[in-house]
């Protein structure tokens, strides 16, 4: 079991930000502690929207009393998605240096919640920006989907190929890209970069599917890691796990996420392929 500090998003109905990643890092064995950026009914894809942006000097607080307490040193790693703000950026920032510093083996992801096609970037521009200079620097590990890898390596990222020189230019260990176009298959692929080797697996295209599946992703692999497997057992089973939820979830408006915990804990590695 590892400990895990999820700082992101959290919403009221339905599975985006931590509401996704709090039970699915759970279901894998893992202890999470939700620390949320924003409190809202919602996610804002929906008619209407309430709820609150959480104040960094607060969260600072928060955190100084979890450090205060003895307890930072008991992560195992942290996990930052949604930010709205700069404020809250230079605050992850600041927080994963210091872990880094006292426990140089403490792993960190970065999902750089920042934006999508077809809208493009939905956070302030300093909030974007600050994700880009502060944040992708010092993550082992980061989740962005096509647009937000494009976006942050200022590169057009088109196909596989694409993805690939992108990713390398960002200058991290892992790189899982989401949503690539396969010019060769005319399909979808999520493709992970690594240093070494670079490895894909398709995806099916679904017309319509409900927000929060950046978020699992994002869990499903770190969980995994986390749990000591390997990148492709990590990705293979992050993929059927992304697509069993998917699937499941067809015809609804928000990801049918706690029907499938019980799959996603013991789901089989899927196809991966090397290139």
């Amino acid at each position: 079991m590892a400990r895990v500090l999820a700082v992101s998003s959290m919403v009221v109905r339905g599975h985006v930000g931590n509401a996704a990643a709090v039970p699915v890092l759970q279901c894998l064995g893992h202890e999470v502690w939700s620390l949320p950026t924003v409190v809202l009914s919602n996610h804002p894809g929906h008619r209407r929207v309430g709820g609150v942006q959480m104040d960094a000097g607060k969260l600072e607080d928060m955190i100084e009393a979890l450090g205060e307490n003895g307890w930072l040193d008991e992560l195992d790693a942290v996990l930052t998605g949604y930010l709205p703000s700069a404020a809250h950026v230079l605050l992850a920032a600041r927080l994963v240096r210091r872990l880094k510093a006292s426990s140089p083996r403490l792993l960190y992801l970065c999902d750089p919640a920042l934006g999508d096609d077809p809208k493009g970037v939905y956070v302030a521009a300093e909030a974007a920006a600050a994700i880009r200079d502060e944040l992708i620097g010092l993550a082992d590990i980061t989740t962005p989907n096509r647009f937000e890898l494009a976006w942050l390596a200022g590169v057009a990222v088109a196909d596989v190929p694409g993805a690939i020189a992108a990713a390398a230019a960002l200058g991290c260990a892992e790189v899982l890209v989401t949503s690539v176009p396969d010019l060769r298959t005319a399909r979808l692929v999520n493709v992970l970069a690594t240093p070494d080797r670079q490895r894909s697996c398709p995806v099916p295209a679904h017309p319509s599917v409900p927000h929060g599946t950046g978020d699992m992703l994002a869990a499903l692999y770190l969980g995994h890691r986390l749990a000591g497997r390997g990148i492709e057992a990590a990705l293979g089973r992050t993929v059927a796990g992304v697509r069993a939820v998917v699937e499941a979830s067809v015809g609804r408006d928000e990801l049918a996420l706690v029907a499938a915990l019980g799959a996603l804990a013991d789901m089989a590695p899927d196809a991966v392929d090397g290139e």
